[in-house]
């Protein structure tokens, strides 16, 4: 069902799940099936916004066997050993079984030439509608349109609930009394115009750090992804059927479609320019290719180019935490945070335990969001049930709604525009130097400290302002722990540093507000839970 609130209205529940994406709607079904009442915010539609609705998706999928072992030592040793192969196997094993739940859903897998059904990638639309549904029939209260401010904590410091407005209904405020909340907002763009992704500002992981939530893996976060010159189409299927070009015409060798991406990143962040053709796609795949994602095509059509015949060129589009590993720590197996009450699922989530240092990508994303929303949402039910009386809570936001003293107003755009100047050129975040990254830490410390008292706003404003806030909180928290590694390893390449330093095999944990701490996470405690297995 759908619901719409009054002003003063409290709804109550004992799982809120903030997020309508994969991981929000595995959250939700899974909590619902502990016969707990749930309710879901999204800050768009269930369904249409966000990630992984707005074209395909891979799916990290491999049946029982000595392939998925194989699967899971290989991605370990590709993410630099910051993995746990545990949790590895966890997410393949509960990915493949929710997938059976998927074509019990009706999802329409294609048949291969055995007749068997491919579950390796689905399409975002088709795959988000199915499960929007699913979470209709299961009885959750659904409120579309509704982003969440800020989190609800008691006297003892866990998670009661969030607070926030409803876009469609006059900005009116909405408030949810939970007994456990799972954060399933996404990761954070920096509001770069990547595709689908200007929804993932971040939020959740400012709410939860407001409680006192730690985060991990934020280094890792110089994800960018490649799109035609004149659009922001960053899904990268079809490249794997480019060549790619100087701006002479003279062919590159960048090597094949795995190691392309980063080759070519690498070229265009120092300077250059790189075109492609899709040349390598066979004739009788191509009115299929556009069919499957007519969106990659549409600026390239409008711009009278061929991409089958003729050359164009690229540009690169941050993705930042969504399609990297950084977000909120987690100390359990059901996806709990270091506050209590408060679970993680899909990109909001650090997912290094399954990507170690390298993107996720479609593959091991897709399959993270689906198995961390189903164990998120059955932890969160199992801790409201064993909640016992609930207390009263108290709103735990801050910077974007309370001012913590004076200062200037400030607009929501003067506080993101220094932060995409420091962030989303490619030769300040895909190639880091140490002075560059003291610099832009420094830059934005400032930035912190004006917006401490003067950022805010009323309605629509307050919504951006929020939003805001959460970009300068998450790029200060990627810059920290980006300065503190002092070596090369996946996405994070310090030019000033380029090998790897196999004394800094350990996490980096990230925390605090107006002071950014970073703090390793010893080998032992990252190996000990691996060994085990």
């Amino acid at each position: 069902m759908s619901a719409a609130t009054r002003p003063g209205d409290v709804l109550t529940a004992d799982v809120l799940v903030l997020g309508g994406g994969p991981a929000g709607a595995w959250a939700a079904l899974s909590a619902a099936a502990a016969d707990v009442r749930v309710v879901l915010a999204d800050k768009g539609w269930l369904g249409t916004s966000g990630a992984a609705a707005a074209g395909g998706n891979n799916l990290w999928f491999v049946p029982p066997g000595a392939e998925r072992e194989r699967s899971v030592q290989q991605r370990y040793e590709a993410g630099g050993r910051l993995s746990e192969p545990r949790w590895m196997r966890r997410v393949v094993a509960e990915t493949y079984d929710r997938l059976e739940d998927l074509a019990r859903f009706g999802y329409p897998f294609p048949l291969d030439e055995q007749g068997q059904e491919r579950r390796t990638s689905v399409q975002g639309p088709e795959y988000m509608r199915r499960m929007r549904r699913q979470v209709q029939r299961a009885g959750v209260t659904v409120l579309d349109h509704s982003p969440a401010l800020e989190l609800l904590t008691d006297d003892d410091g866990r998670a009661r609930g969030a607070a926030g407005l409803q876009r469609q209904n006059d900005m009116r405020p909405w408030q949810v009394a939970a007994g456990a909340v799972v954060v399933a907002t996404g990761g954070c763009a920096f509001l770069s115009g990547a595709y689908g992704l200007d929804v993932c500002t971040g939020d959740g992981q400012l709410m939860a750090a407001e409680l006192g939530a730690e985060l991990s893996g934020m280094e890792f976060s110089a994800a960018y992804a490649l799109a035609p010159a004149g659009g922001n189409h960053t899904k990268g299927l079809m490249l794997q059927f480019a060549s790619y070009y100087d701006a002479a015409g003279e062919l590159l060798d960048v090597g094949g479609p795995r190691q392309a991406r980063g080759a070519v990143a690498r070229l265009l962040a120092e300077g250059g320019q790189v075109f492609a053709r899709l040349d390598r796609m066979p004739a009788d795949l191509r009115d299929a290719a556009r069919t499957a994602q007519p969106n990659y095509f549409l600026p390239l059509d409008k711009a009278g180019i061929d991409p089958f015949t003729e050359r164009y060129p690229l540009r690169l589009v941050l993705e930042g935490t969504v399609r990297g590993t950084g977000g909120l720590r987690l100390v359990s197996d059901d996806c709990e945070t270091t506050v209590p009450g408060l679970f993680a699922a899909g990109d909001a989530a650090t997912r290094e335990l399954v990507t170690g240092a390298i993107s996720g990508g479609g593959s091991h994303n897709g399959a993270w969001a689906i198995s961390s929303g189903t164990w998120a949402g059955a932890g969160a039910a199992r801790h409201a049930l064993a909640g016992g009386r609930r207390g009263t809570s108290h709103p735990g936001g801050t910077i974007g709604l309370r001012a913590s003293g004076p200062g200037s107003p400030l607009a929501p755009r003067d506080v993101v525009r220094p932060v995409q100047e420091n962030l989303l050129p490619p030769e300040r975040t895909l190639l880091r130097t140490g002075p560059a990254l003291a610099a832009s830490i420094d830059a934005l410390d400032a930035v912190w400290e004006r917006a401490r008292g003067g950022l805010s706003g009323s309605g629509r404003e307050q919504l951006r302002a929020r939003e805001a806030a959460a970009v300068l909180a998450n790029a200060r928290w990627v810059q920290g722990a980006s300065f503190a590694r002092t070596e090369t390893r996946g996405l994070h390449q310090r030019v000033d540093h380029p090998g790897r330093d196999e004394a800094q095999l350990r996490r980096l944990i990230v925390s605090g507000l107006d002071d950014v701490v970073v703090r390793p996470e010893p080998v032992a405690a990252l190996l000990s839970v691996g060994a085990a297995s």
